[in-house]
């Protein structure tokens, strides 16, 4: 099986558009690949020009890509490529160019995904004029040109697992919609137990996980009807807790990002006031901090403790900020 499938491979005339060069022999015997079957590999990406130009790393990302064998992926040459490896196997595949017309879009997903971008960002529920912009780039200068100028790729593969279907648990982005939502209480509860252990980068991927799989159930969904509505309550507490953990670790501006949209469409969450306060503070915007504390204060009284423990902390910063910034205009001056 192992050498019937590395011949379609092979230039034999039974796959075309396809070659195979084994850089490091792999071990074990090959998987049959059923559906279901997990692989996990890093990838580097070349052009296939004088240079080989660069384009992607998988290892740059900090994360292997990981494939489900049947799960329809965007690119069906990658499918066809990593059923002929083994666990710990090395090998470079040059594909033709009408195996990888639709690289320049899974490559964007791909690099959106490890940014924390929405990987299908600009794809839903854009106007026409935005839908066009979209159409004519992709948002990276070097895909566009791929894009516009497809040519053969060549792919260096190295396989790092190989799990049969069963072995493993699911990433939230292969489940069907049942699964997704039976899995999101589950991911939920990992992330509160990795943010009480202090492990809040981890835990901001729990909730980002979780997010995921409500907001791929959402698209389906028409925007304000009731499903729609029910699933945007369930998203809500997730995204604070992934605010909370973005405060934490000092992201600030994705927090005020994120408690806009939450406020956009619930003006008495009193959390998202709170947290895009913090922010704000955190980013010397004392005024629209000043503001959100008020507004928390006005929408839960009770809370007047801590706003003003915020409030004295915040004017605080300032008069030190304000010394800070008096200083160096007078070394810039003299």
């Amino acid at each position: 099986m192992a050498d019937d499938r590395a011949a379609l491979l092979s230039g034999n005339g039974r796959t075309v558009g396809l070659e195979k060069r084994l850089l490091q022999p792999g071990r074990g015997e090959l998987s049959e690949f059923r559906n279901g079957t997990k692989a996990t590999f890093h990838f580097r990406t070349l052009k296939c020009d004088e240079d080989q130009s660069f384009l992607d790393d998988s290892r740059t990302r900090g994360k292997p890509m990981e494939l489900i064998i049947g799960k329809k992926f965007k690119l069906p040459v990658w499918e066809t490529i990593i059923s002929t490896m083994r666990e710990g196997e090395q090998a470079e595949f040059l594909c033709d160019v009408k195996h990888v017309v639709q690289y320049p879009q899974v490559s964007k997903s791909l690099r959106n995904i490890a940014v924390g971008k929405d990987p299908l960002e600009g794809q839903r529920h854009c106007c026409g004029i935005a839908q066009m912009h979209e159409h004519h780039s992709l948002g990276y200068t070097d895909l566009d040109e791929l894009h516009r100028n497809p040519q053969p790729l060549i792919f260096q593969i190295d396989m790092l697992k190989v799990e049969e279907p069963g072995s493993y648990r699911q990433d939230p982005w292969a489940m069907t919609d049942e699964e997704k939502l039976q899995a999101v209480p589950l991911i939920h509860e990992e992330g509160n137990q990795l943010f009480k252990k202090g492990s809040i980068q981890e835990a901001a991927t729990k909730y980002y996980d979780a997010i995921a799989c409500l907001k791929n159930l959402q698209m389906k969904e028409q925007p304000g009807s009731s499903d729609w509505i029910q699933l945007d309550l369930k998203i809500t507490p997730l995204l604070l807790n992934y605010c909370q953990c973005k405060l934490l670790l000092e992201e600030y501006y994705e927090v005020l990002e994120h408690c806009n949209s939450i406020l956009n469409k619930y003006e008495d969450n009193v959390k998202a006031y709170f947290k895009r306060g913090k922010a704000h503070a955190a980013v010397w915007n004392s005024t629209e901090a000043q503001a959100d504390f008020d507004m928390v204060v006005r929408l839960d009284p009770s809370l007047a403790p801590v706003v003003t423990k915020e409030l004295k902390n915040l004017e605080a910063r300032m008069k030190e900020k304000d010394q800070e910034d008096k200083a160096r205009f007078r070394g810039i001056f003299l």
